[in-house]
């Protein structure tokens, strides 16, 4: 691909004198393109001036994980889903111009529904004619670079997760050990954590990747109809069963089963699930005969099991049982660390689905977000940014695109000094918390947090926080400092 301003690429055609007959110099060259185009890392695609797909080398079946054979002859747009499909195409502003594009930044979504980092240059195709026939592209995967990118910045991303937060970020470095066994998982958190994402995690990581990812939502059927959606049933099985309807534990068959609310599911039906978790099997409803089951299972409540097995709600039996591996997720509010991530998070989204350019918020607006409490966690922060694109056209999100009930808490009234003291007290927060876990050693909290200790004792004088003598002794006034510090 030439980037020299003509943006030509070289094409070969068959031989004048003879239809159908390469001479064996362009037959060599020919074989020797393919074949370095088949052995770079970057990914390779050609399309027509219908911006239909007329080449897709081995390393873009790679990054967008759709076979060549599959993408030849759709258009561009429909394969790479990118987000600047349809109102910024590097590849159109190249046929448009005939002036290349080099190394832009851009993102596709893969074939999972990932989004991926990319960088993209552009260039004309031409034939030997020098005449344009189409335009040629080349994409490189920055996913490496983008991890990296977070790791200097103290911050990890996996699927649509982003944190920053040392609770959280203890639960994502576990999750490849979680998922490389069978066992089931229990994972705990308020409404609005982000369970179901947690549960893909674990799916996604494991072997059964490649097999259905199921969820149900336990408190949102009544029993009756909750046991036919898990286990299926057989026509005739009651009135209104004209036919055979597999359930969710046979649509899962070989991957994973996510029961969200386990917590509603009534004694009768955990009776019947305890059963399939001791044997792996169960009956559909009218069946005569046992279907054998081959499931992860993966639950999720947000209340507290162990209460619900005093009261006499909750199965102990079906509690072990699902309780192999527990992961407790921890609200947003103890989280406020991760709040400026998500916000930057939700920002990039909603400008890709909605085709806007938000910058982001102002200050005053992430003060706001900052001393909020999030009842509802990062469903909650979702909705309200959510919110914001409506009424907000361009620049940044200001406090009046904010949802009402959430401007008139009484403790958001900040003005000037809003942000300097949201951002001075998510830091506090964090350092003593890293301070806690780490024996009050300032080295190894500095490391923890991801900052240089210079920087770490600086902010510890600046924000006012009191520690203990080097030697590790207390003085009175010391503690009771330490104990007064302030977490939100």
């Amino acid at each position: 691909m030439d980037y020299s301003g003509k943006g030509s690429v070289v094409t070969y055609e068959k031989n004048d004198y003879t239809p159908g007959y390469l001479d064996p110099i362009h037959q060599f060259n020919q074989t020797f393109t393919e074949s370095i185009l088949e052995s770079i890392s970057d990914g390779v695609f050609t399309v027509d001036s219908s911006w239909r797909i007329t080449s897709f080398n081995k390393a873009a079946e790679k990054i967008t994980g759709i076979p060549r054979m599959k993408a030849i002859g759709r258009r561009c747009f429909e394969i790479f889903r990118s987000n600047m499909c349809g109102k910024d195409c590097a590849l159109q502003k190249t046929m448009e111009t005939h002036n290349p594009v080099i190394n832009r930044s851009a993102s596709i979504i893969n074939s999972q529904g990932e989004k991926i980092p990319i960088s993209v240059s552009t260039a004309l195709l031409r034939n030997r004619d020098n005449e344009v026939i189409g335009g040629a592209e080349t994409f490189r995967d920055l996913s490496i670079v983008e991890k990296l990118r977070n790791t200097v910045a103290g911050r990890l991303k996996v699927g649509e997760m982003v944190t920053r937060s040392y609770s959280m970020i203890k639960i994502l470095d576990v999750l490849p050990q979680i998922a490389s066994s069978d066992s089931t998982v229990l994972i705990q958190g308020e409404t609005g954590t982000g369970k179901e994402l947690i549960a893909r995690a674990i799916h996604n990581y494991s072997d059964r990747n490649e097999k259905p990812f199921i969820a149900i939502n336990c408190g949102a059927l009544p029993d009756s109809l909750l046991e036919s959606e898990l286990f299926g049933y057989k026509a005739g099985a009651f009135t209104g069963a004209n036919k055979d309807k597999i359930g969710r534990f046979a649509m899962a068959e070989g991957g994973t089963l996510f029961l969200d609310e386990i917590a509603e599911i009534s004694p009768a039906l955990q009776v019947k699930l305890l059963r399939v978790l001791q044997e792996r099997s169960y009956e559909p409803l009218g069946a005569t005969k046992t279907v054998h089951s081959d499931v992860r299972v993966i639950s999720a409540c947000n209340g507290n099991l162990p209460d619900l097995i005093k009261e006499g709600q909750f199965r102990q039996d079906l509690f072990y049982r699902i309780n192999v591996i527990k992961i407790q997720l921890p609200p947003l509010r103890q989280r406020k660390e991760d709040i400026p991530l998500l916000i930057e998070h939700f920002v990039n989204r909603f400008n890709d689905t909605q085709e806007k350019s938000i910058k982001g918020v102002n200050q005053e607006t992430m003060a706001l977000l900052m001393n909020h409490d999030f009842p509802g966690n990062i469903r909650e922060l979702e909705n309200i940014i959510e919110h914001a694109f409506v009424l907000c056209n361009g620049g940044y999100i200001t406090t009046k695109c904010i949802p009402e009930d959430t401007r008139k808490q009484k403790y958001v009234e900040m003005k000037s000094q809003g942000m300097e003291k949201a951002v001075n007290a998510v830091e506090s927060q964090a350092i003593m918390e890293a301070l806690k876990r780490n024996n009050f050693n300032r080295t190894a909290a500095a490391r923890e947090l991801g900052i240089h200790k210079s920087t770490f004792f600086r902010k510890i004088k600046n924000l006012g926080i009191s520690l203990p003598h080097v030697d590790g002794r207390f003085n009175h006034t010391t503690q009771e400092r330490i104990k007064e510090a302030p977490l939100y």
